[in-house]
């Protein structure tokens, strides 16, 4: 009698099995698939970007990004290059990106390097490592739209680039501050006249020293807008000058006015499509030299 009792009991187990793990099935994969949604919501992909790679958690990477739909080979390297050089051209990113012998991606700077293989795998160091990752995992995306390749020479010449950009908008401001100073010099040039007795105010005027005290601040007022103006204009002339030298040194640094590289590339010789130019031989240092 227990017997046929524990038979039931384990028929009946058996038969409950496959239906709990069938209910657990869909639980988890509606789990898997409201996470993906909490992902899409948090992060915006379209500017996604290294501070929201590093801000991802693994369950987040792995419900955000489905292995069996990323795009990989000679596509992926293609998707790569053109979105690189596409954020070089809007200086989202700065780096010098070519193709290797055997067509790995390899995009580099004054501060760092960083090559893309055909799986995937990104390696490297620097600032110019950290702004590639997200770019692969973007392009290895079907759902992500790659810009359109840029043509030509994606980095200007260090004698290309100019000393600053606005110049409109700087000579608008010495206009209102040239203005200001000259409004300003006229209220205390008419107070001074009046305080010597050169000019006369009216015989029935009221409160004269309090109109000649307003005209003595209204005019220290508009001189000192004035000044502050100009000094605002010439802070931004040097500031656009100092970042032009600066980015000329950085266009040095890789080779764009030698032709050379930087040294800490670990490239061979064999790897570089067609002659391989000269190595700076301390980087950035002798380039800026």
């Amino acid at each position: 009698m227990s017997d046929a009792s524990d038979e039931r009991a384990g028929d009946e187990q058996g038969a409950a099995g496959p239906a709990d793990a069938d209910e657990d099935a869909p639980t988890e994969e509606i789990s898997t698939e409201q996470l993906r949604q909490q992902v899409e919501e948090k992060y915006d992909f379209e500017e996604f970007g290294p501070d929201d790679m590093a801000e991802m958690s693994a369950d987040e990477w792995e419900a955000a990004f489905d292995p069996d739909t990323w795009i990989t080979g000679e596509e992926l390297l293609d998707r790569v290059e053109a979105d690189l050089k596409y954020r070089v051209v809007i200086r989202d990113v700065f780096a010098r990106v070519e193709r290797l012998a055997d067509g790995r991606v390899l995009a580099y700077s004054d501060e760092g390097y960083a090559t893309v293989h055909p799986d995937g795998t990104v390696e490297g160091h620097g600032t110019v490592l950290r702004d590639v990752k997200p770019v692969v995992a973007l392009c290895s995306m079907e759902e992500y739209d790659v810009p359109e390749m840029p043509e030509g020479e994606i980095l200007p010449q260090p004698t290309e680039v100019p000393e600053g950009s606005g110049e409109l908008g700087n000579i608008v401001m010495q206009v209102i501050a040239g203005v200001q100073v000259l409004a300003g010099l006229g209220l205390l040039l008419s107070w001074l006249l009046f305080a010597i007795g050169v000019l006369q105010p009216p015989t029935n005027s009221v409160g004269q020293d309090a109109n000649l005290t307003l005209m003595v601040l209204a005019g220290l007022a508009f001189l000192a807008v004035g000044i502050l103006l100009f000094g605002v204009v010439a802070n931004a002339r040097l500031s656009d000058k100092f970042r032009a030298e600066e980015y000329r040194n950085r266009l040095r640094a890789i080779g764009l006015e030698s032709g050379e590289r930087p040294d800490f590339l670990p490239i061979e010789d064999d790897e570089w499509v067609g002659d391989e130019p000269n190595r700076l031989e301390t980087g950035t240092e002798t380039a800026d030299e």
